[in-house]
C-alpha cells in the first residue's frame, strides 16, 4: 500500500511539473529589466528625446535622435529605461545605450548613463 502511494505522489508531481513551471516563465523577475514590446510607444520616444537632450546639454554635443532599436525597463522606485538609440551628430549615425530614470507620479526623470554601443 504504501509502495502505491509513493507512486501515486511521484506521477502526480510529474502531471503537475510543467504548469508549475509555465507560471514562472511568464513573470518577470523582481528588479529584473523586461523587453519593451512597443519601442515605437510616445512614451518611449518622450524618454530617448529627454535622453538624447540631457546628454546634449552635459556634453556640449549636438546628437539628433533618428530612432529607438529596442529598449528594457526595470521596476526601482520608479522606472529605469534602458534604450538603445541611433543618433545622428551631423551626417554621423552611431548607436548609444542610455539609461533614464523615471519617477512620472513626481515629474521626475534622470539620465543615469549614456554611452556608445561599439560593434
Amino acid at each position: 500500500m504504501q509502495q502505491n502511494s509513493h507512486f501515486l505522489l511521484l506521477s502526480l508531481s510529474l502531471l503537475f511539473l510543467p504548469f508549475i513551471f509555465s507560471d514562472a516563465k511568464k513573470s518577470p523577475i523582481i528588479g529584473g529589466w523586461t523587453r519593451i514590446k512597443d519601442i515605437k510607444d510616445p512614451h518611449v520616444t518622450e524618454i530617448a528625446e529627454f535622453a538624447v537632450n540631457e546628454y546634449n546639454k552635459l556634453s556640449s554635443s549636438s546628437l539628433v535622435l533618428q530612432k529607438v532599436v529596442k529598449g528594457e525597463t526595470q521596476v526601482v522606485a520608479g522606472i529605469n529605461y534602458r534604450l538603445v538609440l541611433k543618433a545622428k551628430n551631423g551626417s554621423v549615425a552611431k548607436k548609444y545605450q542610455a539609461v533614464v530614470w523615471e519617477k512620472s507620479w513626481l515629474n521626475f526623470r534622470n539620465l543615469t548613463s549614456f554611452t556608445l554601443v561599439k560593434g
